[in-house]
């Protein structure tokens, strides 16, 4: 008997030993959950991919504003000619074996007049894109909220059954020194003694399984957070409880059409659908003719002429050039036709991708709320769970006291009581994080301040 018990004291004075080593071992910072999700933000490989990118559709957007403006040139080239150099004096052609340097400069405008509404299809496809690509941001953010919200609320859930079972195995602790009271008196057998020593033991194991499950959520935490290695976050708890369903009274199709005006990757695939049918309208305009005003300025300086640089520069040889040019597209290899049917393609796979992405809504809203209307009615039973567990124990408990029942009833009865109280965590913070799904699924999902 003093064997096994030895034998229990030392495997939970071990684990209480290896416990402390691990948290000697690393290091801690506080961290509450908007401040969890803001590192996140700064550290989420997809989200920084996605602000990258705004970049590029932002000086899209520019590009295509600034296309309705000149394109404007300039130019200049110096050039030495050795040999034979052709000249034509007072009527007759010279020829001189010299060496001519020259000196250009040109100035180059043109400006598109007509084409078919390519600049304007271009310049409204680039804002749709932008505006796309604003709400695709959006919703990378609300996906990391989502993330953050899902592995925070794991390890909270991970320390509330940590501390259960810790709780629980203290009581059991001194359950045995009572009934070794009870056996030195002579009033328990020594198979109770026995009993309650394989229960202490068996404890001992579900508060490691606990603290291991714990330690392994805390590293997935860690690890999306991209904290340095050997630091962990202690983070603040949060108040899962709500006293009053968030969405009562609402029916599906109303939640439905909450979705639609707020889910921010539904809108995106709207915006980009247009975008795309403006690009491909774009595309078809290099069917018709062009006109274009262009502008030319061109001059030179010759070695060959004694006069000075700016004498000949600016006042001999400059040449002005003012006119209009059409274009008339009769035969480019096909090249435009392959260009629209493969904007026509990136259009009707975009109207399918809108598609698939409203089906996809539908489902999530409806899963959502299906197990969040289940999470709703698991919590409330689990408060007349744990209620009639506890009662259940304290008269069992009571009638063991006064040697009316058996250790096995005791056990029972506390084994009840703690799974009831498991259960009642674990139900509050599913529903706790339904809620938080189901405005993920409605696109609503945002920090509390």
């Amino acid at each position: 008997m003093k064997r096994l018990a030895t034998k229990v004291w030392v495997i939970g004075l071990g684990l209480g030993l290896l416990s402390q080593g691990l948290c000697l071992a690393q290091d801690t910072i506080p961290m509450n959950f908007q401040e969890a999700v803001e590192l996140a933000l700064t550290r989420n490989l997809e989200y920084r991919i996605q602000e990258n990118n705004m970049a590029i559709l932002q000086k899209e957007r520019q590009v295509a504003l600034l296309s309705h403006l000149p394109n404007v040139g300039i130019s200049s080239n110096f050039s030495r000619q050795s040999g034979q150099q052709f000249q034509q004096i007072e009527g007759e052609i010279v020829v001189t074996n010299v060496t001519n340097e020259i000196v250009s400069g040109n100035l180059n405008v043109n400006m598109p007049l007509f084409n078919s509404g390519r600049r304007i299809l271009d310049t409204q496809s680039a804002k749709l894109a932008l505006e796309a690509g604003e709400k695709g941001l959006s919703r990378a953010k609300q996906q990391v909220i989502f993330d953050v919200s899902r592995r925070y609320l794991q390890v909270l859930l991970d320390q509330e059954l940590f501390r259960i079972a810790t709780q629980n195995l203290e009581d059991q602790k001194q359950q045995l020194i009572q009934i070794e009271g009870f056996v030195d008196a002579g009033l328990r057998t020594m198979s109770d003694l026995y009993n309650q020593q394989s229960e202490v033991a068996r404890l001992e194991s579900v508060k490691v399984d606990a603290e291991i499950q714990l330690e392994n959520d805390l590293w997935l935490l860690t690890e999306y957070l991209q904290l340095a290695p050997g630091v962990v976050p202690a983070i603040a708890s949060v108040e899962p409880i709500r006293e009053t369903s968030s969405f009562a009274g609402m029916d599906m199709m109303q939640l439905y059409e909450v979705a639609k005006t707020n889910r921010q990757d539904l809108g995106q695939q709207t915006l980009l659908a247009t975008s795309y049918k403006k690009d491909m309208q774009a595309m078809k305009a290099m069917y018709y003719p062009r006109l274009n005003a262009f502008y030319n300025y061109n001059t030179f300086f010759t070695s060959l002429d004694n006069r000075s640089l700016q004498e000949q520069f600016l006042k001999i040889y400059p040449q002005n050039t003012l006119g209009i040019g059409l274009a008339i597209p009769i035969f480019t290899n096909f090249q435009t036709r392959l260009d629209v049917t493969r904007s026509r393609a990136a259009y009707e796979n975009q109207l399918l991708q809108k598609e698939s992405t409203e089906r996809k809504v539908y489902q999530e809203v409806k899963l959502s709320y299906q197990n969040y209307l289940a999470a709703l009615r698991k919590e409330k039973n689990t408060q007349v769970q744990v209620l009639a567990a506890e009662e259940a124990f304290k008269a069992v408990n009571e009638r063991f006291r006064l040697g009316l029942s058996s250790f096995v009833d005791v056990s029972t009865a506390n084994q009840t009581m703690v799974r009831a109280q498991a259960d009642q965590a674990q139900a509050v913070f599913t529903l706790y994080f339904q809620e938080v799904l189901m405005n993920f699924a409605l696109g609503t999902l945002e920090i509390v301040e």
